[in-house]
């Protein structure tokens, strides 16, 4: 019998974003799937329900979840949609594990077989599943955008009648995928860029986007191409050199994070203190507690001149090519386990494995069993 599929109509905050779309939902039905969609669940996308032609369409997420074997999500489940699923039931998507401990119980105690994912191992083979990377770029090139909306001054050299026009000074502190998108989007609106990244291998990155790499003299390469947590010395000697940089820039973009942790403080009080009135941090950071001191999440804070803005969900907020983007992550991701149009999970795969959040009734990533257990 045919695997169901099924894709719901967004209801967190401020979510814009689908889970499948229309190329996605052709795709599952050449591989035998049943895909079973909530009505208007790709609208806030520009994504209408006349845009899918091989669904089957439910009238409730009720009956979506209590009808389909595997249901793929952008946001967590709430635990009152979990209490909805079908029994052995597989759920894929974002699950945010270390800040939704209720929602891994629920998951956990209905038997869920779960996947994160922001749990995808980052291998070669599973690049093109790497949603957390498809996101993120998203997120720094609309960083950008909503710098140079703040700023009042062009982010371009220009000459004019009135005279020349010098170009802004941009400064982008982390360079992983969001930063690098960051730096490529404010090298081609034409900006001055340096970046700033606390591992040293990223300066080739950096180069090669026209950008000067800003070094600190601080170094914390760490595993799976993430950062390490710096050391209250490093913070130190990183900040005397950043702050210098910081006051330097017309506008700054921070990307600087730690999974399933705080973001780290980069920039302080202080800083925002030493930049010219006028100039504007963009902290894409904000939901982990922001790289500013005077970030709030969801605001725009003035503090003596300086604009501070703390944006949340910004792929969200480019729905279209997110849910693009996002929805071939998850297709890329279960289409190894469909065989004939049925689920077959193949454990021995290291993607499956170390992507699994629960199942059984067990919290099989560890890092997560722990902190609940905690």
């Amino acid at each position: 019998m045919s695997v169901t599929i099924g894709a719901l109509r967004e209801s967190a905050p401020r979510e814009t974003r689908v889970s499948v779309v229309p190329e996605v939902a052709d795709k599952l039905a050449r591989e035998g799937a049943r895909v079973v969609i909530e009505r208007g669940a790709g609208e806030r996308a520009c994504f209408p329900d006349s845009l899918y032609k091989s669904v089957t369409w439910a009238d409730s997420a009720a009956s979506v979840l209590g009808g389909s074997d595997v249901i793929l999500t952008v946001q967590p489940l709430t635990v009152e949609q979990i209490q909805q699923l079908k029994s052995g039931a597989v759920v894929v998507g974002f699950m945010q594990p270390h800040a939704r401990a209720a929602e891994v119980r629920a998951l956990q105690a209905h038997g869920v077989t779960s996947f994160a994912m922001e749990l995808v191992p980052r291998i070669s083979r599973a690049q093109s599943m790497d949603a957390l990377s498809s996101q993120a770029a998203i997120a720094g090139y609309k960083a950008v955008l909503i710098a140079a909306s703040h700023l009042q001054k062009f982010l371009p050299m220009l000459t004019t009648a009135a005279g020349t026009i010098r170009p802004s000074q941009l400064l982008i502190i982390g360079a992983g995928v969001a930063g690098l998108q960051a730096i490529a989007t404010a090298r081609r609106l034409g900006a001055v860029v340096e970046a700033y990244d606390v591992r040293s291998a990223t300066r080739e990155q950096v180069k090669s986007l026209g950008a000067k790499f800003v070094d600190t003299g601080v170094s914390a390469e760490g595993s799976g191409g993430y950062a390490r947590e710096l050391t209250a010395e490093e913070k130190a000697r990183q900040q005397e050199v950043l702050d210098s940089r910081i006051a330097a820039a017309d506008a700054v973009v921070t990307t600087a994070s730690v999974p399933g942790r705080p973001a780290p403080k980069i920039i302080s009080r202080a800083a925002v203190e030493r930049m010219r009135a006028g100039s504007v941090v963009v902290d894409i950071a904000a939901e982990q507690g922001g790289n500013c001191e005077l970030t709030r999440p969801g605001e725009v804070l003035e503090h003596q001149g300086v604009k501070v803005v703390g944006p949340v969900n910004l792929p969200a907020e480019l729905a279209y090519n997110a849910s693009e983007m996002y929805a071939r992550n998850l297709y890329n991701f279960l289409k190894p386990a469909l065989v004939k149009g049925e689920l077959v999970i193949d454990w021995t795969d290291e993607v499956f494995a170390q992507s699994c959040l629960t199942s059984g009734g067990q919290i099989k990533h560890q890092p997560t069993a722990k902190a609940l257990e905690g």
